[in-house]
């Protein structure tokens, strides 16, 4: 791989590869001598199961399925990700056709009523040679009521067929051949509806209401793409929605259900049953696994070992040569290099490996071609000019390695690290790049709204900089849209009847132009001591907020945890312009015929825990963010921020805030909550890079428990202090 190799494989597959190949894989047939496995699959409402009944199978760690399934009465679409070994989560959107998403046609239009679920599965015991894998799950945690329900599922195989037998409550249990008077109530007077604004955990409702005994059996047959399926189930569609809602009919002609599923290859499956008796069901299930996505692409080769005759001192071309490879080669921008004595340093900032001794070996190998006499060669690893780590590496023990002259020589044996320590000795050259220019794509999209259910606004970031001196940074950002339906939209303030100041609800309002100035401030950097950094800043600070803040971290190295606080003073810019801002806080918005407030100044801040856990396997590869102040609509609370990194790097988060607002005064949603995605970037391009692309998902956006969205992260950029955004790759 380093002897000159341009292109670099793992053998996983790639993103690419698995969400957007446009030809299928030849069809894998079972020979005389072995039987084609069963690989599970995804039930109608997402997560592994059956059809309409989840199993106790969870997948691989890291798999992300999507899907999609289509009957009579509804409409799924499904996110499930398998977080841990041991824990299955599913997002899902239901549309009901045939009844609108509100009373008010003239509101709703021809949208189909919309509605948001969240499911968990938890494992909790491993399938043994004589004993069923168990999982508990819980269904709709959180929603309006529709799907929600609780299960114990038990699941065991006996060759190509895998049994499932299971006890359900709530709508997997509205049979009721186990517990409930179905005289009484549809639901066995179980509390269907939600409190509040919808959104909120009803743990008194749980396992409670009917309760109903499930059960089937998933047979791979001998032709590898197919599987079978057949399910006891355990609801009567007496409850459903568009029963008591809409008067629809749901009847059952039996409670057995069948289906098939076909793969078409290992990431891409349709699923068709009946069910019911009566009713035929359509899915695609679209899959990847965010562990095993590898890294492929066309690098600069890894310098060979050919030292030049040793001298003293190098001419001032040779060191200005040797510090445009060290950026070329080994990623370093903003590189200078020092020499004092029989010590070579470089600084600057690597941002090509994410795998960071693949950086200092390379350059380790730039300067002993060199052949600058030298005992050691030091590596100030910065960000933002601030010097973060250091390495140090003894020349003697790095001329052994390269020169393989012990069994498993490695770059580890010569090398050393530990917190910066001040530069000395002469700038020998340095390379020039304080303006920084880029063009970045931009997608802004929600999900479930009454005009459409997919609103979405593309464009593209032009995003330049410039640096001045080590510590100063001038740094702006333009959008410019290229598509959108966000015509659609008919409202700008939602008539919810809250009363905060409207900070996020009117962010529509800042996307009807072509083009906005999204940021445009000045930054300072500073490392205060050894342990801490610092930051302040004022200007356009994000798309929707203008003012002057900072922030101070406490980190030490190699430690797996930090500290920080930052505050800020801000005013709400007026989307009408491009760059003034709210001097009136009371205005009135002509489509709703009601009064708004906007912010007109606010000090907002929060102090922040930062946690990677490291005594519990269970969470390890995790990390906690725990932020507590106040928020821009002037209510104080908690953010907890939970993600998991799995071995290819990809992050998967997801974070909630509550508040001192009551539901009715948060509005719809009841509390601040969301999930993202954030996947390295050399995973889906063809050079190496330690900068992240991040999706992410909000339920709804509202006012209450909205923070500013600052440009610059201090916890990020010493990121390199205990690695976790670029950590190299675990595989």
């Amino acid at each position: 791989m380093k002897n000159n190799a341009l292109i670099h494989r793992r053998p996983q597959r790639s993103i690419l590869a698995a969400l957007v190949g446009l030809a299928l894989t030849p069809t894998v047939y079972a020979d005389a001598f072995s039987a084609p496995e069963l690989t599970h699959s995804q039930s109608d409402f997402g997560g592994v199961g059956l059809m309409q009944m989840p199993t106790a199978r969870s997948m691989p760690e890291g798999e992300l399925s999507f899907g999609v399934t289509n009957n009579d009465e509804y409409l799924h679409y499904t996110m499930s990700l398998q977080l841990f070994p041991w824990l299955e989560t599913t997002i899902r959107y239901t549309q009901v056709h045939d009844m609108l998403y509100s009373n008010d046609e003239s509101f709703s239009g021809d949208t189909d009523y919309t509605d948001k679920s969240i499911d968990a599965k938890l494992r909790v015991w491993e399938e043994s040679y004589y004993l069923p894998e168990v999982a508990i799950g819980l269904r709709d945690i959180g929603g309006t009521g529709l799907f929600d329900g609780e299960y114990i599922a038990a699941s065991k195989s006996v060759g190509p067929l895998d049994f499932t037998l299971g006890v359900g409550w709530g709508y997997i249990g509205n049979r009721g051949n186990l517990i409930g008077d179905k005289d009484s109530s549809s639901d066995c007077g179980r509390n269907t509806g939600y409190s509040g604004n919808g959104g909120s955990v009803d743990i008194s409702r749980m396992f409670g209401g009917c309760a109903a005994v499930y059960g089937g059996v998933e047979y791979q047959t001998p032709w590898a793409p197919l599987s079978l399926k057949l399910e006891y189930d355990g609801n009567d569609y007496r409850s459903d929605f568009p029963v008591t809602r809409g008067k629809n009919d749901m009847s059952v002609s039996t409670p057995w259900n069948v289906g098939m599923v076909y793969a078409f290859n290992d990431w891409a499956k349709l699923r068709l049953s009946y069910e019911r008796g009566n009713t035929i069901t359509a899915g695609f299930t679209m899959a990847t696994n965010l562990a095993t996505l590898s890294q492929t692409w066309v690098d600069e080769p890894m310098p060979t070992y050919q030292p030049q005759q040793e001298k003293d001192d190098l001419t001032p071309e040779e060191w200005v040569e040797l510090t445009k490879q060290i950026g070329q080669v080994a990623g370093y921008e903003r590189a200078k290099v020092y020499k004092n004595g029989e010590t070579v340093t470089v600084t600057g900032e690597q941002t090509r490996y994410r795998q960071r001794k693949e950086a200092e070996e390379r350059a380790a190998l730039l300067i002993a071609n060199t052949g600058v006499k030298a005992q050691t060669y030091r590596f100030i690893n910065t960000a933002q000019d601030q010097p973060v780590t250091e390495t140090r590496i003894n020349t003697y023990s790095f001329k052994r390695v390269a020169d393989h002259d012990y069994p498993n020589a490695a770059f580890d044996d010569a090398r050393e690290t530990g917190n910066p320590v001040a530069v000395s000795g002469e700038l020998k050259a340095q390379t020039h790049d304080d303006w920084k220019f880029g063009l970045a794509p931009s997608l802004t999209q929600s999900f479930g709204g009454s005009e459409d259910f997919y609103l979405y606004a593309i464009g593209v970031k032009a995003n330049a900089s410039y640096r001045l001196g080590d510590h100063f940074l001038i740094s702006g950002s333009l959008y410019g849209n290229l598509v959108d339906n966000y015509d659609k939209f008919k409202y700008t303030v939602p008539p919810d009847g809250t009363n905060l100041k409207r900070v996020r609800t009117l962010t529509r309002q800042y996307y009807e132009d072509t083009f906005r100035v999204d940021n445009l401030q000045l930054t300072y950097f500073d490392r205060l001591s050894r342990n801490v950094y610092g930051q302040a800043y004022a200007g356009y600070l994000e798309t929707m907020f203008a003012g002057v803040g900072s922030e101070f971290l406490y980190r030490p190295l190699n430690q797996n945890w930090a500290f920080g606080i930052e505050g800020n003073y801000v005013k709400q810019r007026d989307p009408d312009t491009y760059l003034n801002l709210y001097k009136q806080e009371r205005h009135y918005d002509s489509q709703t015929a009601r009064y708004y407030r906007v912010q007109t100044g606010v000090l907002t801040g929060h102090a922040t825990l930062y946690w990677q856990p490291k005594f519990w396997d269970m969470f390890d590869n995790t990390l906690f963010k725990i932020s507590a102040g106040r928020y821009l609509s002037e209510d104080k609370g908690i953010t907890v921020d939970f993600s998991k990194q799995f071995d290819s790097g990809v992050i998967a988060g997801v974070f909630a805030t509550k508040t001192n607002l009551s539901a009715s005064e948060y509005g719809e949603g009841s509390f601040s909550k969301g999930f993202y995605v954030s996947i390295p970037l050399d995973l889906m391009t063809v050079k190496p890079s330690t900068d992240r692309a991040t999706l992410s998902w909000l339920p709804l956006q509202r006012d209450g428990g909205s923070k500013l969205h600052r440009q610059y992260s201090l916890y990020d950029m010493t990121d390199a202090r205990s690695p976790w955004f670029t950590r190299p790759p675990q595989y």
